[in-house]
């Protein structure tokens, strides 16, 4: 087949990835190998390819490839999480542009349209990361809403709360008005925001008397149940005993006494509103307070808010600051800052709200998972280890999960009311098992399924996922069969620190719960992606690129590396299309490369060069110390390093310099012996560079010879770790800084390089000879001498040596030569008068640091030396 004369990746992409899909390497099946399993962290049903997703399949793609040419079983599990949130809230947008509301609807009903709408929409993130190149095992791909998955839920679910581990509590929770749900703890985020401290005068029943309050939210006065003081505050003795009117709604409230109020905040007396603070809810239940809801689901105001019924929340507290100013209750207003607790999903103002919900107690069963990451012989690392901090803190200072959410797009609870007590329920896998324990428990033998009402909540998606490394494989329902046994614990997880505690730490937990072992093994958190600015990628803000865009103007190898060399391991991506155009260009390279290598003539009767040989022999010795390098960069969990390690054999050990040892010269042809060694050499090179840029790497392994499809790159055997002669490296650095001096030479004084010139080398004690050849092919040097006396002519050195290359006035001009060197001189004999001067001076030397003095001497001696040198230069051309 003709090589294009261009790589282009629009053209080889497609061809590859479809290649790649026919032949079914992705698929994995238990075998005798050696498993490597990675689970993908499932992207939401609703989501599309971002940056972050970018990054973080890239990182597991390297991981999965390297595994299969390494001979192991490779798996990467894919799929999707129902994201009850995000996705309900999708499929109530859609309904309602159609006229329909959920209220509307039956759950059935609108299931059905969710899981239409999940048809439709869902799963088109996954379609995309073919074209990155993710080789997943896509016939696995699994949903956390089908129906062998929910099964596992709900199979966890009646476990748990058989073994007493989960029940049903009345209590103050995280209530998100715009999503209509609750949020666990972890899902509330906590801002400081500017808003105002209102001052209200309350009424004394009976009495002239007032006392003030401060509030920073006047609106919450129509729930209030009473007023603290602390009894230990001699400015409210008087007060001991009294009632308070609330303004406005008239209500007479006890003023009761606690030491929880401080002394030193505020006024020194507090309102108390039991249903709408946690705190208050404390004091409400020790002192048998009342407690009065004034909010609606979506936070505007009930009845209880009078002529406010109906209106926002936010709305209410303008509408009311003005009136309670008209009516002389707010006394005055300062600003304030306090933290304000927000939906990390929806963004909205969570509502602190009392409510039934489920609960699962997490302290006990976050032990072992303290342990597997903590303890002195840990089970689980994670990476970088700075994250174990933050681990540690969410785990140490856990609290029972609220794993209820009033939504329907989920796992339904399997509780079974039979009656209209709050603990007339049943928990069990399905309704007639429910019906079983509904009989034995109430003693009714007539009860049927129509008496019994499952509870309408669903589950928290994340009680789900949280058994995303079993339930892929069956191993809650079948927890002994083959695929679970052959693939768990999984290797490794490749997440963002942004679910530590959400997903990371809930799966182990669910692992030493369900299987007694971790989950998987190593856990690498890549960074955020941000712009050049540092700024966090997002709409908003318009500098998150279009993923696909960018595959498409740089092809996804060329993506991939720009992503992975802005990524540090564990630190944060300053994302840069700069890279991702370095990553095209040094496609490009490669490409260019292989066409220069197939393009030479082979000549079967032509011996091999010692140049040729020699420069074959210190390319092992370098591939064989970066493979190290590489290994030890991958143990690290440094992807970026390892990259690093790569580009730079290729592009300059294997482009710039062994190519140029071995290349014949012009029109001749390359001995076969050297031709199939150089071919060797490739084939490696693209083994290594395989799960960086996987496209690029098997359209040229295909273009080397025909393959079957049991050859292809993508099942390759990685190239074994062999000992290696680490001195011809060494003495192979020594040569290129003499192949340098020289070609500096040619380039100052504009000798040609068909010209040849001679080199004369003083003071031979750090350089082998063996690389004499090499020096002399790759800067037409005539020959080489070594000499004990200085050679006219311009000179450099390389460590202890001296180089001197006599300048023939033929190939130089002499005149302009003199000019550029005397300027030369004047600048160095300049610089040195600088230099002297600060060390004559005796304060400079007797008050700078050691270090400085240090270095002004070493300035001082180098300008010498360079100064000799320009004088011998000039000497030799006059």
């Amino acid at each position: 087949m003709a090589i294009p004369s261009k790589y282009d990746a629009s053209k080889v992409e497609d061809k590859w990835y479809a290649y790649w899909i026919k032949n079914n390497y992705f698929h994995s099946t238990p075998d005798e190998k050696e498993p490597y399993t990675i689970v993908i962290p499932p992207p939401n049903v609703t989501g599309v390819l971002h940056m972050g997703h970018m990054l973080n399949n890239t990182i597991q793609d390297v991981l999965i490839r390297r595994a299969r040419l390494q001979g192991k079983n490779a798996c990467w599990v894919p799929g999707t999480d129902h994201a009850s949130i995000a996705t309900e809230a999708k499929v109530v947008a859609k309904l309602k542009e159609q006229g329909i509301a959920k209220t509307d609807l039956t759950r059935e009903e609108f299931l059905q349209h969710a899981f239409n709408w999940k048809d439709e929409y869902g799963g088109i993130i996954l379609e995309q990361l073919k074209k990155l190149g993710a080789s997943c095992d896509w016939e696995r791909t699994a949903f956390t809403m089908d129906p062998e998955m929910s099964e596992s839920v709900i199979k966890v679910f009646v476990d748990l709360y058989n073994k007493g581990l989960i029940y049903r509590g009345y209590r103050m929770v995280n209530w998100d008005p715009e999503a209509k749900t609750t949020l666990s703890d972890e899902e509330v985020i906590h801002e400081e925001r500017q808003g105002n401290l209102y001052y209200l005068e309350y009424n004394i029943e009976g009495s002239e008397d007032t006392l003030t309050i401060a509030t920073t939210r006047p609106e919450t006065i129509f729930g209030d149940t009473a007023i603290c003081i602390n009894p230990n505050d001699e400015r409210f003795t008087h007060l001991k005993g009294k009632k308070a009117i609330v303004p406005l709604c008239g209500r007479v409230i006890p003023i009761i006494e606690d030491e929880y109020v401080d002394l030193e905040f505020g006024t020194g007396c507090l309102k108390v509103t039991p249903a709408h603070d946690e705190n208050d809810k404390n004091l409400g239940d020790k002192h048998n307070l009342e407690v009065i809801d004034i909010f609606n689901d979506d936070a505007s105001l009930n009845s209880f808010g009078m002529h406010y019924k109906g209106k926002d929340r936010f709305v209410v507290r303008k509408e009311i600051a003005k009136e309670l100013e008209e009516n002389g209750v707010l006394i005055k207003t300062e600003v304030h800052t306090n933290k304000v607790g927000t939906s990390e999903r929806t963004k909205a103002v969570i509502e602190p709200r009392l409510s039934d919900q489920w609960f699962l107690k997490m302290e006990e069963l976050a032990k072992p998972a303290i342990k597997a990451v903590l303890g002195g012989d840990t089970d689980i690392n994670l990476y970088p280890k700075k994250f174990e901090n933050t681990y540690r803190h969410w785990m140490e200072n856990v609290r029972d999960w609220n794993i209820s959410r009033q939504l329907w797009w989920g796992q339904q609870i399997p509780a079974f009311f039979y009656g209209d007590g709050k603990e007339d329920f049943v928990v069990a896998e399905t309704i007639k098992e429910a019906l079983v324990l509904a009989k034995e428990k109430t003693g009714k033998s007539d009860l049927k399924t129509t008496d019994l009402k499952q509870d309408e909540d669903a589950l928290d998606t994340w009680f789900s996922s949280w058994l995303w490394p079993m339930s892929v494989f069956d191993g809650i329902r079948n927890p002994e069969n083959e695929e679970i046994k052959y693939y768990y614990p999984t290797n490794d997880l490749v997440t963002g620190p942004d679910i530590l505690f959400f997903w990371v730490a809930r799966m182990i937990v669910a692992g030493y719960e369900y299987k007694d072992e971790k989950p998987f093994e190593n856990v690498y958190l890549t960074g955020l992606v941000r712009d050049k600015q540092r700024r966090k990628m997002s709409k908003s803000l318009g500098n998150s690129p279009d993923a696909l865009k960018l595959i498409e103007e740089f092809g996804a190898d060329g993506v991939r590396v720009g992503l992975l060399l802005s990524a540090p391991a564990g630190n944060d991506i300053l994302f840069d299309e700069d890279l991702c155009q370095q990553g095209k260009g040094f496609a490009n390279k490669i490409w260019n490369a292989f066409r220069l290598i197939k393009g030479w003539g082979v000549d079967a009767n032509l011996a091999q060069s010692e140049t040729a040989k020699i420069g074959l022999d210190w390319y092992e010795a370098k591939f064989q110390k970066t493979i190290v390098e590489i290994e030890d960069h991958f143990s690290k969990y440094r992807l970026s390093d390892a990259l690093m390690a790569i580009y730079k054999l290729i592009n300059d050990d294997f482009s710039s310099w062994l190519l140029e040892i071995v290349k014949p010269a012009y029109q001749h042809p390359i001995d076969k012996i050297t031709f199939d060694a150089v071919i060797e050499v490739l084939e490696n090179n693209l083994k290594i560079l395989h799960p960086f840029m996987p496209f690029l790497t098997e359209e040229i392994w295909q273009f080397i010879a025909e393959r079957t499809s049991e050859e292809a790159l993508i099942v390759a055997k990685y190239p074994a770790q062999k000992e290696f002669d680490s001195a011809i490296i060494s003495e192979f650095e020594f040569a290129t800084g003499v192949i340098s001096g020289i070609r500096t030479i040619r380039k100052d004084k504009n000798i040609a390089f068909k010209d040849a010139v001679e080199l004369f080398v003083v003071n031979n004690v750090n350089s082998s000879v063996e690389f004499d050849g090499i020096i002399q092919k790759l800067t037409n040097t005539a020959s080489i001498s070594y000499v004990s006396e200085k050679v006219d002519g311009a000179s450099f050195r390389v460590k202890s040596n001296e180089y001197f290359v006599p300048i023939f006035a033929a190939n130089i001009d002499v005149e302009a030569e003199i000019e550029k060197l005397s300027a030369e001189l004047k600048r160095a004999q300049g610089f040195l008068v600088g230099i002297q001067k600060k060390l004559s001076n005796e304060r400079f030397v007797a008050n700078a640091p050691e270090k400085v003095i240090t270095l002004e001497r070493k300035k001082e001696a180098d300008t010498l030396a360079k100064i000799e040198t320009i004088i011998g230069s000039l000497n030799s051309l006059k």
